[in-house]
């Protein structure tokens, strides 16, 4: 709680304006935001073949939904932060072809600057046309979640490249060699 002296107003305008500007920024800074996105990227090695991927998401947004999960207060402190995130999403994010999930090896996560990146690369030699895509990271906890899938690969074989938006109600979408995708509803 603050306490103010009346004179501190009455004799300095510029104090009042300070004050003001002051307040204001502690509150919109404690406010929650209103957007909730993620962005992933996949794209072929040129030397392995294999499909990399790059996931970029908001930490506490991510913690919060393994939190509800979980039913456990979560932080980096927790002792299976780790491997809480991994599974999270390892079983949100998944690529399929063939009806045949595509396996990942988990190479890691960072935090920096309240962002959480995590990278993940497919054992086998792959390629990205007609792969499915199934992308369900933070939906079911924020209904405005929205997650962008950004692809490309440049080989002259299996040149594609595009973006897929999936939300909570759109989880899978296929990757098509023409500029339109396919999407499907889960």
């Amino acid at each position: 709680m603050f306490i103010f002296s009346n004179s501190l107003f009455s004799k300095k305008p510029l104090s009042k304006i300070l004050l003001c500007i002051l307040l204001s920024g502690v509150a919109t800074s404690t406010a929650a935001h209103t957007y909730f996105f993620g962005v992933t990227e996949l794209n072929i090695n040129s030397t392995s073949n294999h499909i990399e991927v790059i996931h970029q998401l908001t930490a506490h947004d991510i913690e919060n939904a393994i939190a509800e999960i979980q039913q456990v207060h979560f932080s980096a402190e927790h002792p299976q932060y780790d491997k809480f995130i991994q599974n999270y999403i390892e079983e949100h994010f998944v690529l399929v072809r063939n009806n045949k999930v595509i396996k990942m090896n988990w190479i890691g996560f960072e935090i920096k600057r309240g962002r959480l990146f995590a990278y993940q690369e497919s054992t086998s030699k792959n390629f990205l046309t007609n792969l499915v895509v199934k992308n369900a990271i933070l939906v079911d906890t924020y209904d405005k979640q929205v997650n962008t899938v950004n692809y490309q690969n440049l080989s002259p074989t299996d040149k594609v490249q595009g973006s897929l938006t999936f939300d909570h109600s759109l989880r899978v979408a296929i990757i098509t060699p023409s500029e339109e995708n396919t999407n499907k509803n889960n």
